[in-house]
């Protein structure tokens, strides 16, 4: 039984330009100790997938169609995955310094946490807490516990958030960005961090970036968003080395490589289309060199490539 299985999802939020479907008919599912990275450019749907997982959906946006399911059991509403999180699925935020409360030290943060979800005493959790801090690898724990959020570099700061996080040992965990804001050497040490947790914990990791060097690095499979679809999914490596959709194409045309010698790197043509006004049909055929009259007709479903492997596209010319 995979832990997380999400189907049909669609998450509207009502503006006064129009619906804007921020996340429309997204299906993945991730196994225990898997990574799945979701990627795509900024705006494309990824993060209110994750906060559509999570219950966290702000109103007036609302999830209107779709199913979720957590290890077998299924999330209908808002309430039943609150339920859950911290104790069974967890989020670490891309900016830490926002998410982090700035007048409670660290320490406390992570202790209200464990208070909350697994019952312990203040003395409990404040123990639990700087052990927490020590899993990941922050040195002198006990006395970084009593530090505040500004008092530490933002590497530790994300160090803090994934502790706490994991401190009540959840099942799965989200992690929306989570180097963005963080130099090289840094981002390579939190992204070795949360593979260690992973393996560690047979953990089911969400992962959300728009770096393809990430995905190569430390994911199992990959799914790539445009436009609040799925347009292309398979295992990192098939879709490196054989990706399918245009878009997916024209992303890993743009990576930057070493000995490449053209004088300037290969881009897509145009701009992402408005959602509250996107084309019928495939929502990327404006910007497609491949693009024929049929694409721009109907709705497109993702067309199973290979079934073993786990390989769909939603392109009309595969």
């Amino acid at each position: 039984m995979a832990l997380l299985v999400v189907e049909g999802l669609r998450t509207h939020f009502p503006t006064r330009a129009g619906v804007v479907p921020a996340v429309d008919d997204v299906s993945l599912t991730i196994e225990r100790g898997e990574t799945l990275a979701l990627v795509g450019e900024s705006g494309s749907g990824k993060s209110v997938t994750a906060l559509s997982i999570m219950g966290l959906v702000s109103p007036p946006g609302r999830i209107v169609a779709g199913r979720i399911s957590f290890a077998g059991r299924e999330l209908r509403t808002p309430a039943e995955a609150a339920a859950l999180r911290g104790s069974h699925m967890a989020m670490i935020f891309q900016d830490p310094m926002t998410s982090l409360n700035p007048v409670f030290t660290v320490g406390e943060q992570i202790a209200e946490a464990l208070r909350r979800h697994k019952g312990l005493s203040s003395r409990q959790a404040w123990q639990q807490a700087v052990e927490a801090l020590a899993s990941v690898a922050i040195p002198d724990p006990a006395r970084r516990a009593r530090q505040y959020p500004h008092e530490m570099s933002g590497g530790m700061r994300q160090r803090v958030m994934i502790a706490m996080a994991l401190s009540c040992n959840p099942q799965l965990l989200i992690a929306d960005e989570p180097t963005t804001a963080l130099d090289v050497t840094i981002q390579a040490q939190i992204l070795e961090l949360i593979a260690v947790q992973q393996r560690e914990r047979n953990l089911g990791v969400l992962l959300i970036t728009h770096d393809l060097g990430v995905v190569a690095q430390v994911a199992h499979r990959a799914a790539v968003m445009y436009a609040g679809r799925i347009v292309e999914t398979a295992p990192v490596e098939i879709l490196f080395s054989r990706p399918q959709h245009p878009y997916t194409q024209g992303l890993l045309a743009s990576v930057p490589r070493l000995g490449r010698q053209e004088a300037r790197l290969p881009t897509i043509e145009g701009v992402v289309p408005k959602l509250t006004a996107l084309p019928p049909g495939c929502a990327f055929a404006p910007r497609c060199p491949e693009a024929r009259p049929e694409c721009r007709q109907g709705e497109l479903a993702l067309k199973v490539l290979d079934a073993q492997q786990g390989h769909a596209v939603r392109c009309v010319r595969r």
